[in-house]
């Protein structure tokens, strides 16, 4: 509200990602790995309230929708005590996963490997500057799941992949189809 007064619009940062299966793991290591934990406290009309653990650091996000491509996301760390009391409000058990970081051209793949109750899932994302930005698929990356909320983190706290009733490989060969 303030930016506008002075006729300008603050710049709010926009998340423009794809995701994907892996038909096979990185045959390189990884430049860095995370353990993140991250839980949710509202979603609701596509907004979504988000705490995660990120190793050592915790972060209070939300996103919500843009009239485009992509979603706002703005963040802000807070300190660990806050963030436990937000992780024992949320609905269901956090997320948890290793976060594997591939640079590869000139993008950043993150590897998500899940454990818990979505253990044996695996999903790659590559982030974008722009909707029409073109990318080169690694020849590890399966089929785009992009589209299917199923795939999304806030959707997988709610409906974990153990509940899913199917294998890893058969969902991979089910969406390479």
């Amino acid at each position: 509200m303030i930016g506008r007064l002075f006729g300008r619009t603050p710049k709010v940062p926009v998340e423009i990602e794809r995701k994907f299966l892996l038909v096979s793991r990185p045959l390189v290591k990884p430049v860095r790995r995370h353990k993140i934990r991250q839980g949710y406290i509202a979603r609701e009309g596509g907004n979504v309230v988000r705490i995660r653990q990120w190793d050592d650091r915790y972060i209070l996000s939300v996103k919500t929708p843009t009239k485009g491509a992509g979603r706002y996301e703005i963040e802000t760390d807070i300190e660990a005590a806050a963030a436990e009391v937000l992780f024992a409000a949320c609905a269901q058990a956090p997320i948890e996963k290793t976060r594997e970081i591939y640079p590869l051209g000139d993008h950043i793949w993150e590897v998500d490997i899940f454990t818990g109750a979505n253990q044996g899932l695996i999903i790659a994302e590559v982030e974008l500057k722009s909707a029409q930005e073109e990318v080169i698929l690694p020849d590890w990356i399966g089929p785009e799941v992009t589209d299917f909320q199923k795939f999304y983190n806030a959707t997988l706290s709610v409906n974990p992949f153990r509940n899913w009733g199917v294998s890893y490989a058969d969902l991979v060969d089910r969406l390479s189809d």
